[in-house]
């Protein structure tokens, strides 16, 4: 006879979202399960986030230091001023060196059953896992199963590409050595980090192609254009309008060779692609409920899948493409556990916490470039497209007397996007060395509607760069 284990709750997907969702509702004292096929915790806390970020740093702080008189780097050092072997050590210790022994703890520790192996849907609130040996689980959900398996990444379908074994954000932030010469495919965000991250930590040459005419496109035009500014400072070859016609490499491990639309060739010790990701739907199941096997996973504001009947099924995080960012999966993570308990509990399952507010206001974002690129809410384009009666102030955060403190060459700019009508904002970029910490403000005014006129009364500490938003207010006129 079959085997059947009986939760409450099954989360299919251990990454940060997963986890999240796991807890909350192990929590609230039910019965939860989550699916993992590799390490608990998930992308970005081995392969993403955490470890592209502890490269970064030094070359951060390296910018830093060379914009303050008084402090220098020491560029005699072997191998330049950056110890690029004990940056990935660090980066090792980050990511608890690819070991999930701590999370699985936590998971202990919440109340959480860890079940190794691949989860898929085979009907309403039941799920199979493939475990490493071969054998099959059948797992049968009380209340209801949560999806999370992130997603993956785009490989274009340039010829020899794929062959040629090209780096993803996995094996740039998991390098172990770092290349002498690079190609990056690509102008987002992984693209731009990994190029500053790899020219910062030695790599010789590193050459970006960028099939379209900026970096950084969905974001307000200067971020990305003070961001390419800043690589090609740094000796980063940045390529616009050009693309991969194809890709060789004779040998495994050997040199690749890439070969331009516009003619010519690059040559490198590796190719790194990052043109996008897709929602992890793959071999989900979800045709057994119903749902297209492509994915993404359409979802109500309360992460409930659209189209599934007595609403037991949820996704979250990237698998239901609606902002493929960490912490967004863990917000919708806490949004879907919350309404999954009160309906367990035959609670109302429509209170304002229980529906994502975040994700409509606009979902803030870090670029950990330097100068890093920082947004929350709508760019001033996506704001007109969407008819709103817009007004943009923006200003030079060079003038603010704490920028100045922060170093000589300090340079960067803040743009607000105002809606007229209600006089609050719709959203705010700021590009700047560490800028990154301006964010969370923003996001409160941008998420929570705050008025002009009541953020004019709340009052930045002198001399810090967060003067930048008396500066905005007082260019807007108040």
């Amino acid at each position: 006879m079959e085997s059947v284990e009986a939760f409450d709750v099954i989360v299919i997907g251990a990454g940060p979202a997963g986890e999240v969702a796991a807890g909350r509702v192990a929590a609230a004292g039910l019965s939860t399960a989550v699916v993992e096929s590799e390490l608990a915790g998930g992308e970005c806390t081995y392969w993403a986030c955490i470890p592209s970020k502890a490269l970064l740093r030094p070359v951060d702080l390296a910018g830093e230091v060379s914009r303050l008189t008084g402090l220098r780097l020491d560029d005699t050092a072997e191998g330049g001023p950056i110890d690029a072997a004990a940056v990935l050590a660090r980066r090792d210790a980050a990511v608890s060196n690819y070991d999930d022994a701590g999370q699985v703890r936590w998971l202990d520790s919440a109340g959480v059953t860890l079940v190794r192996g691949t989860g898929r849907l085979a009907g309403p609130r039941r799920v199979e896992v493939t475990t490493a040996d071969g054998g099959v689980r059948t797992l049968v959900a009380n209340h209801a199963v949560m999806l999370a398996t992130g997603s993956g990444p785009v490989i274009p379908p340039v010829p020899g590409l794929a062959a040629a074994e090209p780096w993803t954000n996995r094996e740039a932030t998991g390098m172990r050595a770092v290349p002498e010469r690079l190609v990056v495919i690509g102008g987002g965000v992984v693209a731009c980090e990994m190029a500053q991250a790899m020219r910062g930590l030695g790599a010789r040459e590193v050459t970006m192609l960028v099939r379209g005419g900026e970096l950084l496109t969905r974001m307000e035009p200067f971020a990305g254009a003070t961001v390419a500014r800043s690589l090609t400072d740094q000796g980063v070859d940045i390529r616009t309008h050009e693309s991969a016609e194809k890709v060789e490499r004779p040998e495994p491990g050997g040199e690749v060779t890439v070969r331009l639309a516009s003619g010519g060739t690059v040559t490198a010790d590796e190719i790194l692609v990052a043109t996008g990701r897709r929602s992890a739907a793959g071999d989900l199941g979800l045709a057994s409920v119903g749902l297209p096997e492509s994915g993404p996973v359409e979802v109500d504001e309360s992460m409930r899948a659209t189209g599934v009947a007595d609403g037991w099924l949820y996704a979250v995080g990237d698998l239901n493409g609606l902002a493929l960012l960490t912490h967004m999966g863990k917000y919708q993570a806490r949004v879907a556990s919350d309404v999954v308990v009160a309906r367990a509990r035959g609670e109302a399952d429509d209170r304002p916490g229980m529906r994502d507010r975040a994700g409509r206001a606009g979902a803030p974002q870090v670029v950990f470039t330097d100068p890093q690129v920082c947004a929350v809410g709508r760019t001033e384009a996506q704001a007109r497209a969407e008819g709103f009666d817009v007004r943009v102030v923006e200003y030079d955060m060079e003038q603010v007397a704490g920028g100045y403190l922060l170093g000589d060459g300090y340079r960067g700019r803040a743009k607000a996007v105002v809606d007229e009508r209600r006089r609050v904002l719709l959203g705010v970029t700021f590009v700047a060395p560490g800028a990154a910490e301006l964010l969370h403000a923003a996001t409160i005014a941008v998420t929570t509607g705050v008025t002009l006129d009541d953020l004019w009364h709340a009052v930045p500490a002198f001399p810090t760069v967060s003067e930048v938003w008396l500066r905005l207010l007082e260019a807007y006129g108040l």
